[in-house]
């Protein structure tokens, strides 16, 4: 490959936004990218033969990471019946539905939802698939990540105690636990990348505590261990499910996790809206990493996290845009404006600021997926870069570019690049034949109305 091609130089950016140690920002800056690395960052750069990218008129920060999300979901938005449903029962009403899903439905969701992340500046992504109906296997969304080019931390959910065991998933949709430890083997040795750069990494992540046994919980502990993989699941993520732990399990979520080893830096939590002081603090303590979904939380009614008290404590913490049967919009730079108005809404209006939000919506997401080689934009980190046009009407009249990126807009990026690869530009998905995704996309749902 030559020079020219491997090389791409952003150039002269409006404020490049580092996230390094200092958070520094750089006005009239440049970003210099090297075979998928990032190999300068400074102003007055120069780069014979390099791809040059104009970036006056934009602020350029760190590819947005996002740490929860049901890909499969996209196929079942604004379903009646869930649309003003508490978490149970709007489970409820999406399971069966779900239970009619094939591989084509969970590959054309995933496209969906990745190229929708993509378009909102998201360059790395974690997924939670937990059903696997009619044949369908992890393998067809990571096939969906592997086309649409984003960095893809898949994990393998699952789901062991139907109704019929008191668990909340028809009986339909749970497997058995020694079928559901092989295929987490078999996913992990099959496409697992450990090394610096990864594009595709397996996490293990049976789906909550209503839905599996106390058994499973630990043995996919051992195996994580064992196999030097993360681990995820839903915590405390509302009124409801704090009830069913006190009276399944006679202890609050924290313990539980803490009991089956589901604490450390190898293990991250999603929602976890209703942790109280005693299991922030374990979470500080031992690493744990939390995944925040506020348009979820509010969708169902779930309460505010109490980010602001986490991040005071020192737990990591990223954000999700979850599924979107109960986010509806796969939009992260919306999430991380929904954080902040909600930490607000909850602790005042200091309780967290615009950078504050971008830096939980870019570097706390790499921290908590692990990522110590993403999330800022600085020498030998890869080269995950959205470039925001903040020319345009959302900013207009905005004093403070990057603090408008949360509080007014853009909120679709205008160039993403991921390990130095143009998956969008100017504004348009490269890697995808979208409007033809979206007619799938469409004739699946309404197969499924029928």
């Amino acid at each position: 490959m030559g020079k020219s091609m491997s090389e791409i130089l952003i150039k002269n950016a409006d404020v490049v936004v580092t996230m390094d140690a200092a958070r520094a920002e750089l006005r009239g800056a440049d970003v210099l990218i090297r075979g998928g690395v990032i190999a300068a960052v400074g102003q007055g750069l120069t780069a014979p033969g390099a791809q040059v990218v104009q970036a006056q008129g934009c602020v350029v920060t760190p590819g947005l990471v996002n740490t929860h999300h049901h890909l499969f979901q996209t196929l079942t938005r604004a379903v009646p019946g869930g649309q003003d449903a508490l978490l149970f029962g709007w489970l409820k009403t999406l399971y069966p539905i779900w239970a009619r899903f094939g591989p084509q439905e969970i590959f054309t969701s995933a496209q969906i939802g990745l190229a929708e992340l993509a378009l909102s500046g998201c360059s790395m992504t974690s997924d939670h698939l937990y059903l696997f109906p009619n044949g369908s296997r992890l393998d067809d969304s990571i096939a969906a990540a592997s086309e649409v080019g984003l960095r893809f931390h898949t994990t393998r959910g699952a789901m062991s105690i139907g109704e019929s065991a008191g668990g909340l998933p028809p009986d339909a949709l749970v497997e058995s636990e020694p079928s559901i430890l092989k295929d987490m083997i078999r996913l992990v040795d099959t496409f697992h990348d450990p090394s610096a750069g990864a594009m595709l990494r397996v996490a293990l992540a049976p789906c909550s505590p209503f839905s599996v046994s106390r058994d499973l919980m630990r043995e996919t502990a051992l195996l994580a261990a064992d196999k030097k993989v993360m681990l995820h699941t839903h915590l405390a993520e509302n009124d409801e499910d704090i009830a069913y732990s006190l009276a399944n399990f006679g202890c609050r979520p924290g313990q539980y996790a803490e009991d089956l080893g589901w604490t450390g830096d190898n293990v991250w939590h999603a929602h976890c809206v209703k942790l109280d002081a005693s299991e922030i603090s374990l979470f500080a303590r031992s690493g744990t990493g939390v995944a925040h979904c506020p348009c979820s939380n509010c969708r169902l009614g779930s309460g505010i996290a109490p980010v602001r008290a986490m991040r005071d404590a020192g737990v990591k913490v990223g954000l999700g845009v979850d599924g979107s049967a109960s986010s509806d919009v796969s939009n992260l730079v919306a999430e991380a404006r929904m954080a902040l108005l909600v930490q607000r809404v909850a602790s005042g209006a200091d309780a967290m600021s615009a950078r504050q939000a971008l830096e939980i919506a870019t570097l706390g997401g790499a921290q908590v997926l692990g990522r110590g080689d993403c999330g800022s934009l600085q020498i030998g980190k890869r080269a995950d870069i959205a470039v925001w046009d903040v020319s345009g009407i959302e900013a207009a009249g905005s004093w403070d570019p990057v603090a408008a990126l949360m509080l007014c807009g853009p909120n679709r990026v205008r160039d993403l690049f991921v390990e130095g690869r143009g998956v969008v530009r100017a504004g348009q998905l490269t890697t995808l034949d979208l409007p033809k995704v979206i007619e799938n996309q469409n004739k699946l749902a309404r197969a499924l109305m029928g």
